[in-house]
């Protein structure tokens, strides 16, 4: 019983380091620039040896790459978006209305955490070409779930029958995107709760009989 409690208790500390570089390693890249970062300015920020942050991440793109996929997630469970309970209570409602409000909603809380290291991120792709890799170019998996969610919503109850799934697929993937929330949000002033409405209202007149 000893050895079960002491191999939790381990398990939940080295939980917590990861919790504590990943922090370390957004502040820091998102205010230096991730090619201005090195390890040993998270490992000291973290409070951790800087082969801990190997022995956990690897290097310093693998730990990007986790950055990026925690916070898009909002945690470190692997679950893909199409498998998170916000996703599929949106994929359940009953009419084509009910379902674009729920996704928006949902997507505004994964913009809201994404958007502060969008520039970061683009900046590291653009001048790294071993990171860039870790992101090959082809179908934005972002599109993947916008036209998952145009796909249910075109069928229900509300949806305008004038508009193809494909057509859903690219004004969710277009209006909803973070280059459009980033420039609203962050360089306009608007508040989520704004952008959000104003996405709802302009998806509803595309997508809903009104």
């Amino acid at each position: 019983m000893s050895d079960v409690k002491g191999s939790g208790l381990r398990s939940q500390k080295a939980r917590q380091t990861r919790q504590r570089i990943l922090a370390a390693a957004r502040e820091l890249f998102v205010e230096r620039g991730y090619g201005a970062t090195n390890l040993q300015d998270v490992a000291a920020a973290a409070q951790v040896a800087v082969q801990t942050i190997y022995f956990a991440f690897g290097n310093k793109r693998t730990l990007l790459k986790e950055l990026v996929d925690v916070t898009v997630a909002g945690d470190d469970e692997p679950v893909a978006t199409m498998d998170r309970q916000w996703f599929r209570a949106a994929m359940a409602a009953g009419t084509a209305q009910e379902q674009l409000r729920a996704h928006v909603d949902g997507t505004a809380v994964v913009l809201d955490r994404v958007a502060p290291i969008i520039r970061m991120l683009d900046a590291a792709v653009a001048t790294d070409a071993e990171v860039a890799a870790i992101w090959p170019r082809g179908v934005d998996p972002r599109y993947v779930v916008h036209e998952a969610a145009a796909t249910s919503l075109m069928s229900k109850p509300g949806a305008r029958t004038d508009v193809s799934v494909a057509q859903a697929a690219d004004v969710l993937y277009a209006l909803l995107g973070p280059e459009l929330y980033l420039l609203l949000v962050r360089e306009r002033g608007w508040s989520p709760q704004r952008w959000a409405e104003w996405s709802f209202a302009t998806l509803s007149a595309q997508l809903c009989v009104t």
